[in-house]
């Protein structure tokens, strides 16, 4: 479980296609932190398991479901990503609880400078439409962000300066894809109306 704070940007060392699966090698920048193995790192929105550790880096294995849902099947050697160790019990929850399981992959509709920050507008599946909600959180490529304009097909949020730089968010463009997931509450929220319906 994460909090979508991002600590690290990481730096994509290798991408190797493993038949249907593929193997990730990423320069982790989180200094002399010890990881362990099979520990949780979420990657750009992703929750992946390393098993190994390089000088500086971490491994982690991809599955043929991870590719097909997300954009980490695009990555190539030198792309930066977004990271973040798993949540401590204990730990302060300073954005909101993501679990590194992308519900969708949006594009980057508009991405413009708003006030001393920027305006950020994902289009997404219709599918997600219910689980959107102008206030609610969301996680974008892994980053805690809160929508302040909801339509059918799409959300936008606002972004401060800091979230800017220290995000791959900086290096976005309109067309890129993005790994989205919606806020876990929004989804027991939607399961229990739609059990309920049908029940009664």
């Amino acid at each position: 479980m994460f909090s979508g704070i991002i600590e690290s940007l990481g730096i994509v060392e290798a991408f190797e296609r493993r038949g249907d699966d593929a193997r990730l090698v990423v320069r982790h920048g989180f200094g002399d932190v010890e990881l362990a193995l099979g520990e949780s790192i979420c990657t750009s929105g992703v929750c992946l398991t390393a098993v190994a550790f390089p000088p500086g880096s971490y491994v982690a294995d991809l599955s043929a479901e991870t590719l097909r849902r997300t954009t980490l099947g695009s990555l190539q050697a030198g792309d930066t990503v977004n990271l973040e160790r798993s949540l401590r019990l204990g730990d302060r929850l300073s954005g909101h609880f993501v679990f590194g399981h992308v519900d969708g992959v949006g594009r980057v509709a508009e991405l413009e400078p708003s006030g001393s920050g920027y305006t950020l507008r994902v289009a997404t599946n219709v599918s997600l439409a219910p689980f959107l909600v102008d206030k609610g959180s969301i996680a974008v490529d892994g980053i805690s962000l809160t929508m302040c304009d909801v339509h059918e097909s799409s959300f936008a949020v606002a972004v401060i300066p800091h979230t800017f730089e220290v995000t791959t968010l900086s290096r976005r463009r309109v067309g890129d894809p993005v790994n989205v997931e919606i806020d876990m509450l929004a989804r027991y929220a939607r399961r229990a109306i739609e059990f309920a319906s049908t029940t009664n």
